[in-house]
């Protein structure tokens, strides 16, 4: 765990950032980063909430994803973290630019 005591919050959110693209998609094959499940993310002193989406509401690695997500985060902060599944509905022009030019979406 990297030390985030002395670290403005715009570090912490890109460490964030960058330890959520590790968690990848096993169906799709894209981080969750490239695919836009992470809806938001709020780091406070002592505490990270992070709000995600899934691709499909019936997604059979849910559960498995925002566990990864909540632990991913945690450990890159070294702060508690909580996770929230959003209701908004995914949609391809979520994704990051080019994530889906090997779909052929873009």
């Amino acid at each position: 765990m990297a030390d985030v005591q002395n670290v403005s919050k715009a570090e912490l959110e890109e460490r964030a950032y960058e330890a959520l693209r590790k968690v990848v998609d096993p169906e799709i094959g894209l981080n969750i980063v490239e695919l836009g499940l992470v809806r938001d993310l709020e780091i406070d002193d002592d505490n990270v909430h992070l709000v995600m989406i899934l691709t499909t509401p019936f997604c059979p690695y849910g559960p498995q994803l925002l566990e990864q997500s909540r632990r991913t985060v945690e450990q890159a902060l070294g702060r508690p973290t909580t996770i929230e599944m959003g209701s908004e509905m995914w949609d391809p022009s979520m994704m990051e630019e080019g994530a889906g030019a090997d779909w052929g979406l873009f």
